[in-house]
């Protein structure tokens, strides 16, 4: 049978082929890649080269045993999934693939993707917490999300309940763009109730992703395993709430041996539900309360990334290229002209608090939107 979209894409096919064999995960993936230079250099190795790199002699017999001409029952449905237009996949050596990723140890060897796979090149904050959250840690959640979407950085969560869902609807609210990395394949839905919700995430511009197969039905293991995606595509690690032991703090753990920033928003003493996030301030993660003190951290990272980012913003921006500014911001950009302005006449121009007012400077600040410069801000 053809395979309408996967003969133009002979890599994805060989990277397939692999992902189909028992045991070999993604460490052994990734150093077999890095000693042959692609999936099809894996695929012509011999036995004797692939247990010298490493390989035990039955995943070296299995690899050599593969027909690279069979088409199986597997490529087939992974062919006609990629003829809809919304759905991809990044192989590990991939143009796209993103490289924060890929410098991982274990990077997945396949992303299967629902959406612009464009937007996971933006910087990207992981916000994750506890399934069984309280009203409070659930709106604290949601609303530093939306602060943290409209200072254009893309929340990343797992669209788990609780924190996670928080996460989403908060930059839905913001911006509207948020990746959802699930424990399933990328074709099914967990929980089911949040059906609507994956739904609303793709309307708005967003991105679903899974490195399991297609079908893959949600299994306790894989949840886990799935954290260390969410992490890794992000610059930093929020924890809104998480017990004591939770997969948050395996979350948090992932993100620590990343590299990755690691924040925590403390909670009453008497909720337990706060104890994970006390447990990991104590142990060194910064303690946040707002997402101007994450955005502050987080500035110097952002700034690297800044010109690849945002190239739009360059040469003059107009107001109606940014449709979804919020209104204070809005305000700050109709009191700015081309010309210095100091923090004073902005205070007096916009009837801004100074601290509300420094807020929406910064955050217009890391979008590339104004600058700081002698004597005030100006626009770009």
């Amino acid at each position: 049978m053809p395979l309408p979209y996967l003969r133009w894409q002979p890599q994805h096919i060989d990277w397939l082929r692999l992902s189909q064999i028992p045991r070999l995960g993604p460490v052994a993936l990734k150093r077999l890649w890095q000693t042959f230079g692609s999936a099809d250099g894996i695929l012509r190795a011999s036995y004797s080269q692939l247990t010298e790199a490493g390989l035990s002699d039955r995943l070296a017999q299995q690899l050599v045993g593969i027909d690279r001409q069979q088409t199986n029952a597997y490529l087939e449905q992974v062919d006609r999934w990629l003829l809809q237009s919304e759905n991809s996949l990044l192989c590990l050596d991939d143009p796209d693939y993103p490289p924060a990723l890929q410098a991982l140890d274990d990077p997945p060897p396949i992303l299967y993707l629902t959406g612009d796979a464009e937007l996971l090149s933006q910087p990207q904050i992981a916000i994750v917490g506890s399934r069984s959250a309280t009203p409070q840690g659930l709106g604290n959640a949601r609303q530093l999300s939306r602060e943290l979407s409209l200072s254009g950085l893309i929340p990343t969560s797992g669209l788990a309940l609780g924190i996670d869902a928080a996460a989403h609807q908060g930059a839905l609210e913001g911006l509207g763009l948020t990746v959802a990395v699930l424990g399933t394949g990328v074709d099914q839905c967990y929980p089911r109730r949040h059906q609507l919700l994956a739904s609303q995430i793709l309307d708005q511009g967003g991105v679903l992703l899974s490195e399991l197969p297609l079908g893959t039905p949600p299994r306790g293991p894989q949840f886990p395993r799935r954290n260390r995606i969410i992490s890794g595509l992000s610059l930093g690690l929020l924890v809104v709430e998480a017990a004591i032991k939770s997969g948050s703090l395996v979350s948090a753990s992932l993100a620590l041996d990343q590299g990755r920033e690691l924040f925590a928003l403390p909670g009453s003493i008497h909720n337990p539900q706060a104890r994970g996030c006390h447990q990991l301030i104590r142990q060194g993660a910064w303690l946040v309360d707002s997402a101007e003190q994450i955005l502050q951290e987080l500035a110097p990272l952002l700034e690297s990334k800044q010109t690849s980012t945002t190239p739009a913003l360059a040469g003059g921006i107009e107001l109606a290229e940014l449709p979804n500014l919020a209104p204070a911001q809005r305000q700050l950009l109709e009191a700015l002209g081309y010309d210095p302005v100091s923090l004073d006449q902005l205070v007096i121009r916009t009837g801004l608090q100074v601290d509300q007012l420094q807020s929406q400077i910064l955050a217009l600040e890391l979008q590339g939107v104004i600058a700081s410069v002698a004597g005030g801000y100006q626009r770009c």
